[in-house]
């Protein structure tokens, strides 16, 4: 009878050994050593698909980009905000299983394909918009700072279940703060859904400004504008 092969190694495999070990110990847990031992081949093996640690954590990332919904951004009928609006939603939902990875995700696309093509689908839908080139790269990045930073902790988790740690005497406006995180996500939802209306609500009134705004003027902004690149 004829042994069973192994399945073989193949960076799909890899990556998704990575990430259950981001997922499960943080970034510090992935090692040649504790992935070669999860996949049952030699470490040296690993190095035919990936040259280094960081590569193996940069395709990880791209794995929890690639999750990400970007077809509101082509939907007939989508205004710019409401594209935002649900983006945003699907952004968080994709990094909610997966915060450890979030430092990784911070550094930018780089040259990660599908964090390129997130950025790539923002600034594109917006310019598309009417927003002058320069403004939309930078709600690309404001969007990005506020959906990564919302999925690096969660507040409500940052207080104790203990109403002997809020003495009233010390924080007399904490006395019910030993019941957030029994209501975490009630109140992390919540917050997040409290900033995006906030943000949106801000360059809701930027644009109406922009439309406004006499021809000449809006023409000038886009001439004037430095050239940047998208961010998303």
């Amino acid at each position: 009878m004829a042994r069973p092969r192994k399945p073989l190694l193949s960076r799909a495999r890899i990556v998704e050994a990575a990430g259950a070990l981001v997922d499960a110990e943080g970034l510090e847990a992935v090692s040649t050593r504790r992935l070669a031992a999860a996949l049952g081949v030699s470490g040296p093996s690993l190095y035919n698909h990936f040259r280094t640690k960081d590569e193996i954590l940069e395709a990880v990332a791209d794995a929890v980009s690639a999750r990400v919904d970007l077809s509101m951004f082509e939907e007939a009928g989508q205004d710019w905000r409401g594209a935002l609006h649900a983006w945003a939603h699907s952004y968080r939902d994709a990094l909610s299983d997966h915060p450890h990875i979030v430092p990784v995700l911070a550094r930018g696309p780089g040259r990660r394909p599908a964090g390129l093509r997130v950025a790539d689908a923002v600034f594109g839908a917006m310019t598309a918009a009417g927003w002058p080139p320069a403004q939309a790269t930078r709600i690309g990045a404001l969007m990005r700072y506020f959906i990564l930073g919302s999925a690096v902790a969660s507040f409500a988790r940052g207080f104790v279940d203990d109403r002997t740690a809020y003495d009233p005497a010390d924080y007399p406006h904490l006395g019910q703060a030993h019941l957030l995180a029994e209501r975490q996500r009630e109140v992390d939802e919540g917050a997040f859904e409290t900033g995006l209306a906030a943000l949106l609500d801000g360059l809701a009134l930027q644009y109406a400004a922009l439309k406004d705004a006499p021809l000449d003027a809006r023409l000038d902004a886009r001439l004037d504008a430095p050239p940047e690149r998208p961010a998303g």
